[in-house]
């Protein structure tokens, strides 16, 4: 990005840090600029925009964070056979799953409540961090999880939660639904 602007990485990062350029963190401190936060700076200041970042993305892209294998193998083979203009993301802990978020800024965000190292109260409460910058959906895909968790997810922003037992069709549909809503807003 510094080559790109003409500049040393120490000023983008302070650009970034002082607003001037949109961008955000990393779970793991990183500054991180999106495609298309970086061509309406350069186009903001006059400068010449890449060929490479003024195409925009061509399928929704879903960030799934599951740490049984047999369930996220069943559930992106369901995804690719039911929604092929979706493009899937896998992590299989909640630390992955955040570094993929940071990587890809998904469209949407489909999270198993328990996951090894974090439940997703704790990841939800990272990515709604305004420093972060991340606007995804989260939609929670679970098996069961403690009475209050389901409260505490509604108050940070979560509108879906959709149980496994009731099948791949109704969150397949729940995730048309979340990124359907995302498109008309």
């Amino acid at each position: 990005m510094a080559r790109v602007l003409q500049v040393t990485p120490a000023t983008v990062a302070n650009w970034i840090d002082q607003g001037h350029l949109k961008g955000h963190r990393t779970p793991t401190g990183r500054r991180r600029v999106a495609a298309a936060d970086l061509a309406e700076f350069l186009r903001a200041h006059g400068m010449a925009v890449p060929n490479e970042l003024s195409t925009a993305r061509e399928r929704p892209i879903v960030v799934v964070v599951e740490d049984d294998p047999g369930y996220l193998k069943a559930l992106v083979r369901m995804v690719q056979h039911e929604a092929p203009e979706v493009e899937v993301v896998e992590a299989m802990t909640g630390v992955d799953g955040l570094l993929e978020i940071g990587r890809v800024s998904p469209d949407l965000v489909v999270l198993d409540y328990a996951l090894p190292d974090l439940n997703a109260v704790q990841i939800v409460e990272r990515l709604v961090d305004t420093s972060k910058r991340l606007t995804a959906p989260v939609m929670i895909v679970t098996g069961g999880m403690p009475a209050n968790a389901e409260l505490d997810l509604r108050r940070l922003g979560v509108r879906a939660i959709v149980n496994k037992v009731d099948g791949m069709g109704v969150v397949i549909e729940a995730m048309r639904r979340v990124l359907q809503a995302r498109k008309v807003a």
